[in-house]
């Protein structure tokens, strides 16, 4: 008589149990399902501009996903198949989240080196702060990378046709000598865009001795090029003009620019024929225009013969001058600054062809230069500053900076 109710009580609570296992396998199973797509989206090609944006983020936080895949493995995974497939299916979506860090992983380990052979070793000035110890931290995946404060001031530059020109400068925090300036040109397809997007590189390095000016252009296709190059041009012409006050050395330059803004610098830097201008970085930077409408990307991310219509007026049978002259690879020559092409191989808006291009040119015209092929990487890749892409890029350019500057 005692037991019986010992039994139902173990009953109940099975039931019980057994109610309550019910929702969270099935939470467990769509944790695993979201884990594999978002990792299907990290390493297969996108189909659209949106999992192309979400893809940016999945590639460069892939990592997180470590911490992600815990909760699957919360007492009881094993009690049902649909608890078990749910695991199954996150460790695969997490294997999969995690091949572009293991690919970056294996990429850093050779870019000190190759960085030294281009470029030697790193130049003589003293930074502010020391430099990043290592191409790739893994603690600063997870916590950041963090610089000193910075002063940030607003200028005004020029006004053109009625619209007003300005930049941002990052200086260091406390007043030093003279120092090297950066000019740093945004993206956005040359219409649109701003100064201020990927600010944590510009504070980065102004907290290791660079003025560093963000500059502002006007757009297309309002303006057509060569607007947005004059633009750059009168940027620099500013600040060379008020290098004293503003703390720079006029005589230690370089640009660096992202997608259509790579192709500004490089433009600019090949044309330029300026001394003051030592170095050109480039962050998958179109450079082959022509090449570039006769093989556009997939039109369901960007329309990118389109976007050259709008920029240069039309296509290279009506407009092909403008086309050789918006074209980096047009003015390649021995005077060429030393150049840093940055592309990720997975990028569906400009094409890693590009890069490849204009370094079999440099290599022609016996520039010194390196290009950073990312196998992981897409278009936008450094937004993460501190993902993977952004910490290697950040080591690459503050390197290169140092060697050339």
């Amino acid at each position: 008589m005692r037991g019986r109710p010992r039994a139902t009580v173990i009953r109940t609570d099975t039931t019980m149990t057994s109610k309550i296992a019910r929702p969270l396998d099935l939470l467990r199973l769509v944790g695993g399902v979201v884990l594999l797509v978002l990792g299907l989206i990290a390493v297969v090609p996108s189909p659209n501009d949106w999992v192309w944006l979400l893809g940016v983020l999945v590639t460069e936080g892939g990592h997180w996903a470590l911490v992600a895949c815990l909760p699957l493995f919360a007492p009881g995974w094993r009690r049902t198949r649909l608890s078990r497939a749910g695991v199954g299916l996150g460790l695969l979506g997490t294997l999969l989240l995690l091949t572009p860090l293991a690919r970056a992983v294996a990429f850093s380990r050779e870019l000190p080196g190759a960085l030294e052979t281009r470029f030697a070793v790193l130049g003589s000035m003293t930074p502010v702060v020391f430099p990043r110890p290592a191409s790739l931290v893994v603690r600063s995946l997870f916590i950041g990378v963090s610089s000193p404060a910075v002063r940030v001031e607003d200028h005004l530059f020029a006004s053109i046709d009625g619209q007003e020109l300005r930049l941002d400068l990052y200086r260091p925090a406390e007043d030093h000598a003279p120092l090297p300036g950066v000019i740093v040109i945004h993206g956005g397809s040359w219409q649109s865009g701003s100064r201020k997007d990927f600010p944590a590189l510009n504070r980065y390095l102004a907290a290791r001795g660079y003025v560093v000016a963000a500059v502002s252009y006007r757009f297309a296709p309002r303006f057509r090029f060569p607007a947005a190059r004059d633009d750059v041009a009168a940027a620099i012409t500013f600040l060379k003009r008020n290098a004293e006050r503003l703390g720079l050395d006029a005589s230690r330059l370089a640009l660096v620019g992202r997608s259509a803004g790579g192709q500004l610098a490089l433009v600019v830097a090949y044309t330029a024929r300026d001394p003051a201008i030592r170095g050109v970085v480039s962050y998958y930077g179109p450079a082959a225009l022509r090449w570039g409408y006769a093989n556009p990307a997939k039109r369901s991310i960007i329309d990118s013969s389109g976007i050259l219509d709008a920029y240069l007026g039309g296509p290279p049978r009506t407009h092909g001058a403008q086309y050789d002259a918006a074209s980096p690879l047009s003015h390649i020559g021995q005077g060429a600054p030393p150049t840093l092409l940055i592309n990720g191989l997975r990028d569906e808006l400009v094409s890693p062809f590009h890069g490849e291009f204009l370094s079999d040119r440099l290599l022609r015209a016996n520039v010194p230069h390196l290009f950073l092929r990312l196998p992981w990487a897409s278009h936008g890749c450094d937004y993460v500053f501190s993902g993977p892409c952004g910490q290697i890029t950040t080591y690459a350019v503050e390197r290169f900076l140092s060697a050339v500057l």
